[in-house]
């Protein structure tokens, strides 16, 4: 029997094709993290039903040089071979075919960094640790390296690479610790990781800060903090604008990095250190092109407990807080949801966030931090949101969660668990845009195998097929093209079929 979820999917398909309106369209690349610019990763593969899931296999392994944190990209030009596009540690940059996983192209770009060159961190060497970004207009892949310059110099570089070769597109990369000096605004490439993902919005790249493992600063005081940077792609790459927090730290860690919702961005801020006044951590920040600062309170929100959660390094930062729409009746309403380390979910007016304390609903889902990406799908029974944690509070040990969210009143409820080895940052597919929603999640630093879960209720469709992936990390993050899922661990291209 199918379930509620899939039927009602499948006669709103219906009556949107009688009605003349097409269901969500089949994506044909994977140009960013979580395959949207809201960060939903939603994904359509055709024929992938509950039933379909059980044939799921390995079909390649490709072998890659460099241990890898951000997630793969897909990329299909008119008349040629799909390619997976991955970026390593290694500072190594390779195309791979998407049938056969060989060798399109591949690059080097500066030297990574060794750790013993930075202050503190727990990723050696550091290289490309947030996922690039594709413009299909350009052609071009943008990404953040962090690099070793001048033979000593640890600083951040911002790279565009022409995808038909691989080749360094002429006048980049950006030197960012220069740039931002140019803007006399604080940036310091030893102290700021970057772990998330870049952002392609109205022309122009956005790239988002936070510290390392160690919260470190340098013996002359500096510190880092959150930061946003706008670049604009012309002929010579500009600095075009940047945003900053106000107190110390307050970093931007999430996978996600800046999410949109088609008019805004926003991001995620952690803890900050010595601030007595709000001074923009633990955040929910509205940014704006350009990203000048807002002082109305609309484009901002924080806990009013910020400052315990400052003490305790529970960072509201962790995830990023993504955009959504709850359809009542006649009506949508804009929303906005964050997860946090101190494992509550923050339901958020996206249009009025509030400032300090004006949440509309928080649920406690975990007794353990909340720090890998969600997905979520927008369905006729409400918004599905699927995470994985440490210890949750319906499920013992590692599991993956469901929460739905539903409006008039809104209402934050947790439908389900299951067990899960391990914790990667999960994806959701659906056959038509609607019909058959299947959550798909690795089990990075578990059982490091695949395994996919009904959304409607955690019923368990796939459970790894005894791959023997090694090497993926907590943020492992899958991706659905090509007939495929394709899962990026150090070393090595894993892909998926059925």
């Amino acid at each position: 029997m199918r379930n509620p979820i899939q039927t009602a999917a499948a006669a709103f398909a219906a009556l949107a094709c009688l009605a003349g309106v097409s269901p969500p369209a089949l994506a044909q690349n994977v140009l960013t993290h979580h395959n949207s610019p809201d960060r939903h990763g939603l994904y359509t593969v055709p024929g992938l039903t509950d039933a379909a899931a059980a044939g799921v296999h390995l079909d390649f392994k490709a072998t890659l040089s460099g241990n890898v944190y951000a997630q793969p990209l897909y990329w299909k030009a008119a008349g040629k071979p799909g390619l997976v596009i991955v970026a390593t540690e290694s500072n190594l940059v390779y195309a791979l075919n998407a049938n056969s996983g060989a060798v399109v192209w591949r690059t080097q770009l500066a030297p990574s960094v060794p750790s013993g060159t930075l202050p503190c961190g727990d990723i050696s060497p550091e290289g490309v640790t947030g996922t690039p970004v594709i413009d299909p207009a350009s052609g071009r892949l943008y990404l953040d390296a962090m690099t070793i310059q001048g033979g000593s110099l640890p600083r951040h570089m911002i790279y565009a690479l022409s995808l038909s070769d691989g080749s360094v597109v002429p006048h980049w990369p950006l030197n960012v610790d220069n740039a931002m000096a140019g803007r006399k605004a604080p940036f310091t490439s030893e102290l700021q990781g970057e772990r998330s993902a870049l952002q392609f919005f109205k022309g122009k790249l956005y790239i988002a800060y936070g510290g390392r493992a160690g919260d470190c600063g340098s013996s002359t005081g500096a510190i880092y903090r959150g930061v946003t940077v706008e670049v604009t792609p012309s002929a010579t790459p500009t600095l075009s604008g940047s945003w900053e927090t106000r107190a110390a730290r307050g970093g931007i860690w999430s996978q996600g990095g800046a999410t949109s919702d088609g008019t805004s961005l926003f991001v995620t801020t952690g803890n900050t250190s010595g601030a007595n006044t709000w001074g923009d951590g633990e955040a929910v920040i509205r940014l704006k092109p350009g990203l000048a600062r807002s002082t109305d309170r609309a484009d901002s929100f924080t806990p009013a407990n910020w400052k315990d959660l400052d003490n305790q390094d529970a960072d509201l930062g962790g995830t990023a807080a993504f955009p959504f729409s709850v359809k009542t009746g006649s009506a949508t309403l804009n929303r906005l949801l964050a997860l946090g380390k101190d494992g509550n979910a923050y339901l958020l007016n996206a249009v009025n966030l509030g400032g300090i304390g004006r949440e509309l609903l928080t649920l406690k889902e975990s007794n353990s931090q909340i720090v890998t990406a969600p997905a979520a799908y927008e369905g006729p029974r409400g918004t599905w949101v699927a995470f994985t944690n440490r210890n949750g509070l319906r499920c013992s040990g590692s599991s993956l969660t469901m929460l739905r969210i539903t409006a008039q009143p809104d209402r934050l409820t947790s439908p389900w668990c299951a067990a899960l080895s391990g914790a990667g940052s999960p994806i959701i597919t659906t056959s038509n845009g609607l019909a058959d929603p299947i959550v798909w999640v690795v089990g990075a630093e578990g059982d490091n195998e695949l395994h996919g879960f009904d959304l409607a209720n955690g019923k368990v469709l796939f459970n790894g097929g005894g791959t023997g992936m090694s090497g993926l990390h907590r943020f492992g993050t899958p991706i659905a093209a090509n007939h495929h899922f394709y899962v990026a661990a150090d070393n090595a291209l894993y892909a998926f079929t059925f």
